[in-house]
């Protein structure tokens, strides 16, 4: 009997972008690697799926992607990691579509690496299952959601609408860059294109099972220096969910 089915199931984390807004101040890393209190940012990430019972992890690269294999290598903690380096630029869903042929389970998770969310990723899971959906985006609350841009969804938590980036300072519901994704999804898409998630493939899963798995967490990104900045306040504030390393 399988007790967490997370342990089944293939966990991709997105770490091949450029980090252009970063570069002022991390230029010589790949940006997940960026230091925060101390250790690189991504290892929150990975200490988090390896507390919630993931197992397998596939780690989709780019850009200095080869920093992220001579540091972490091919196990961390009891984590398995394998890599998918894309040859070029493909997008968020281009690079997972480049990985598919890594990807063995029919429903996986995927996390953007220079973003942190404390959720639960079981209950994602469950979530994801019980709903029957095709995708499904964890979203938080935020008071202030003009730099990110918001995501409606209705009373059975069906995504309706993404809303741009607006001026407008106003509170709502913000991609936390956490999926669950069903693996015939990434099938359908063409390969070796640049493809983005977030423009090109959600926005044409509305209506499709596609679901929301909306959470008051803690969440936090380094895709702007001042974030960046923010990231070593909001872990050692935060400190229950560092884990031990």
């Amino acid at each position: 009997m399988v007790t967490n089915p997370l342990s089944t199931i293939n966990i991709l984390i997105l770490c091949g972008g450029f980090g252009s807004r970063l570069q002022p101040v991390v230029s010589d890393r790949q940006k997940v690697l960026a230091d925060v209190t101390g250790q690189p940012f991504i290892t929150f990430i990975l200490d988090q799926v390896a507390a919630s019972g993931g197992e397998n992890v596939i780690l989709c690269t780019g850009y200095m992607g080869e920093q992220l294999e001579s540091l972490l290598g091919k196990r961390y903690k009891t984590l398995s990691l394998h890599y998918s380096k894309e040859p070029e630029p493909l997008g968020t869903a281009g690079a997972i579509r480049h990985a598919l042929d890594m990807i063995k389970s029919d429903t996986f998770m995927v996390v953007n690496g220079d973003s942190y969310c404390d959720i639960n990723q079981q209950d994602l899971l469950v979530w994801h299952l019980e709903k029957k959906s095709s995708c499904t985006l964890t979203l938080v609350k935020m008071e202030d959601v003009s730099r990110y841009g918001s995501v409606d969804f209705d009373v059975n938590c069906m995504v309706t609408s993404f809303n741009e980036k607006q001026t407008e300072k106003k509170s709502g519901w913000i991609n936390a860059g956490f999926y669950c994704i069903n693996r015939k999804i990434i099938a359908a898409l063409p390969g070796n294109k640049n493809i983005s998630l977030e423009k090109d493939l959600f926005p044409t899963l509305i209506g499709k099972q596609f679901f929301a798995f909306p959470q008051e967490a803690k969440f936090i990104d380094i895709g702007t220096p001042s974030s960046y900045e923010e990231a070593e306040t909001f872990f050692k504030d935060n400190s229950k969910i560092r884990f031990e390393k």
